[in-house]
């Protein structure tokens, strides 16, 4: 699996991956919100040589009252040595996986960008696609030598969020009736960021694993400077690597829509 990011999909198909399951490091991501029984399920299968990643304390920092978002990014030095104790090093390709179709792996795979890997894909279909043997029980991890810095993907604030809303295109990712402030299961109020357009990360997959490059296109409404963001900045990174596959570079709100009304002074639209 030779090549980088910049030259190569940044997905892998189940038999991509079994031609070349001993040359990369596997990151298991088993994340579902309102879940929290990831470790558990690991532990009853995993891809062979599968080290678990647990979303909520390992790819983000605590929450903070205010300023971060539920799903802050985590400290390039404590990230950089999770990632090491979990195997990953620099010149060693990166597949990470989960059970939902790549919504939690997408953040794992961001991070991993965002703080300089050069060579990290997602399994296309997740779990679901892999037909070949599981192991069961703990890993047995080599340390890996993985030295992070961030900045090597695009970010946004909130400032630049309403920017690109009014400038490019702001994508919410979250489901369609959060979007039009229906419903709102977790943040304190309903609605989105005015002049945000809405893409659901379910759009991005048709039984389970993402759509073609043609399809993808047809779905999103890219204009200009392109941003996306979701309730904490989680799924939103799906929506981000669904772009990434029609080679179209997005900025990631990592704050999202948790962060935007932290402040009440932001305005939020409905409908």
């Amino acid at each position: 699996m030779p090549g980088t990011f910049e030259t190569m999909s940044p997905l892998i198909s189940a038999e991509e991956l079994a031609q070349c399951l001993g040359d990369v490091t596997l990151l298991d991501v088993r994340w579902q919100l309102q879940r929290t029984d990831g470790h558990e399920r690991y532990l009853e299968g995993h891809l062979p040589g599968a080290v678990y990643v647990d979303l909520e304390t390992e790819l983000a920092d605590p929450p903070h009252t205010g300023s971060g978002g539920r799903h802050p990014l985590p400290e390039a030095d404590r990230f950089s040595s999770i990632m090491r104790a979990h195997g990953v090093s620099n010149d060693r390709p990166v597949v990470v996986y989960d059970a939902v179709g790549g919504t939690s792996a997408a953040r794992a795979w961001w991070l991993l960008r965002y703080y300089g890997h050069p060579d990290v894909r997602v399994l296309d279909g997740g779990l679901d696609a892999w037909e070949g043997p599981l192991e069961q029980g703990p890993p047995l991890a080599k340390q890996g030598d993985f030295q992070g810095s961030p900045g090597h993907l695009p970010v946004l604030d909130a400032d630049d969020a309403a920017r690109v809303a009014k400038e490019g295109t702001l994508i919410d990712a979250r489901a369609p009736e959060r979007f039009r402030g229906e419903i709102e299961p977790m943040d304190p109020v309903p609605g989105r960021v005015p002049g945000a357009v809405n893409v659901p990360t379910a759009l991005n997959l048709e039984n389970g694993r993402f759509r073609s490059a043609d399809e993808l296109r047809e779905i999103y409404p890219c204009v200009g400077e392109v941003g996306v963001y979701c309730g904490s900045g989680v799924t939103a990174a799906h929506d981000v690597l669904a772009l990434a596959v029609i080679g179209v570079e997005a900025a990631l709100y990592v704050g999202s829509y948790s962060q935007w009304v932290s402040d009440p002074d932001r305005p939020v639209e409905v409908g």
